[in-house]
């Protein structure tokens, strides 16, 4: 049994990674929010339907190589629990390395890639040439953002998600201004939303080298970059496996998502702008609980490092609480204030009438989510990314029969199924949460 102090310095802890990842994240959503709402207040549904689509499409491209980031924290955290600073160098150079990759393989199915992503969404007319626009212009960062989702996940893996903070503020107040000037100012429209995160993602990635640089463990990196064994068949193995089921994971996720926009460009441009703000502002609100889930990366990561089973089992229990409480807590908030927020991002009264029709989905999404965010968190830390493939694969076919089965009920089917999606991959993960502790750490002490 956990004594008053084991909960209270476990609670801090818990804050210590999850507030400032929740900044983070908040800065990182207000990407997408800013450029939503600057392009909204041009008054042209097909220009923020436009911009939804190509966002959904970079989307789709570049976060199914989120791993590069989760796996990174998993690693750099198991490395840090057993105070191993070469293999924390060894993890930096392995994953900057594959996201350079990856990043110049993307480059080159650039003039494939783009017409069939837009197809794909379902992307016609005005919509199609916006998006093109959009895509044709950011898709040059691809490369930038695979290299900084590597840093930033060894910096969260080492506990320095307040030097992330610091970067994420500074890159979204250029971002923004950007947005301003280049929309609103220049005329430039999409392309200046286009041209205007492409600039910020090249200055983070610049001051993440720099941060980066600085650590402890990084000034060893290129020497161990030159070492023989850092790129072993054994060590590339063990990354490549782990990243390749949380790339398959995320591979579903993001497969999941684009449905949801696809099935709602089939609703006509102003289901479809509606719905875009509908998902900024759930996705604004997984950002801020995924805090809970960055906690459990590392906190779990860290735990399985020592081998220390009774302290991955609290971190469990009480990280669930404070996701739920969480949950709670946006699901309030929006329900007071989420409707005037969303009606916020469009001057077309059309847009804004379809957007307060769906909001109450905006409401539900935070309080039906948070437990899979947090068990995902789990799952990354303790390198059980099997079973969080499974749980996914098992989510996304129900979600895939949803779809099906509430076609009659139109967007609010759409959004009805992506909830129960959600609630069915906690499920999944709470039910082999108990038989992934008692192989890992041997025993039979109760997880729930």
């Amino acid at each position: 049994m956990a004594t008053s102090d084991q909960r209270g310095k476990l609670n801090r802890a818990i804050w210590a990674i999850a507030l400032p990842s929740m900044l983070t994240n908040v800065a990182t959503a207000l990407f997408g929010l800013a450029d939503l709402w600057v392009i909204g207040q041009l008054g042209d549904a097909e220009a923020q339907a436009g911009v939804e689509v190509g966002a959904k499409f970079m989307l789709g491209l570049l976060v199914v190589f989120n791993f590069l980031r989760t796996g990174t924290i998993a690693l750099a955290a198991q490395a840090a629990g057993r105070a191993d600073e070469a293999a924390e160098a060894a993890t930096l150079v392995r994953a900057v390395g594959l996201a350079f990759v990856l990043g110049l393989f993307l480059l080159l199915l650039m003039p494939l890639a783009i017409p069939a992503g837009l197809d794909l969404l379902y992307a016609r007319g005005g919509v199609a040439a916006e998006a093109g626009t959009y895509v044709g212009i950011r898709y040059w960062g691809g490369l930038l953002w695979l290299v900084n989702a590597a840093m930033i996940g060894w910096l969260i893996g080492r506990r320095r998600v307040g030097a992330v903070l610091r970067l994420e503020i500074a890159a979204n107040v250029v971002h923004i201004a950007l947005d301003l000037v280049f929309v609103l100012e220049f005329g430039w429209g999409v392309a200046g939303v286009a041209f205007a995160t492409l600039a910020s993602e090249g200055g983070k990635t610049a001051a993440l080298a720099a941060i980066v640089a600085g650590q402890g463990p990084a000034r060893a990196a290129l020497a161990c970059a030159r070492v023989r064994s850092t790129w072993s068949g054994p060590a590339l193995g063990a990354l490549l496996r782990l990243n390749r089921d949380l790339f398959l994971r995320t591979l579903l996720l993001t497969a999941a998502i684009l449905m949801l926009t696809r099935d709602g460009a089939h609703e006509g441009p102003l289901v479809l702008a509606a719905n875009g703000i509908i998902y900024q502002l759930f996705i604004l609100s997984a950002l801020i609980l995924d805090g809970f889930e960055s906690s459990a990366q590392v906190l779990c990561g860290e735990a399985v490092g020592r081998r220390d089973r009774a302290g991955f089992v609290r971190s469990v229990r009480a990280l669930l609480l404070w996701g739920a409480a969480g949950g709670a807590l946006i699901s309030l908030v929006y329900a007071i204030a989420g409707a005037p927020f969303a009606a916020s991002f469009s001057t077309d009264p059309s847009v804004v009438a379809t957007t307060l029709e769906y909001a109450p989905w905006a409401v539900l999404l935070p309080i039906l989510g948070v437990a899979s965010y947090v068990f995902d968190g789990i799952y990354v830390g303790a390198t059980w990314t099997r079973a969080l493939l499974a749980t996914m694969a098992a989510a996304f076919a129900l979600y895939g029969s949803l779809l099906l089965a509430t076609g009659p009920l139109g967007n609010h089917g759409l959004w009805l199924s992506f909830s129960l999606f959600l609630v069915a991959r906690a499920a999944g993960q709470a039910m082999l949460l108990p038989r992934l502790v008692r192989h890992s750490f041997g025993g039979a002490e109760r997880v729930s």
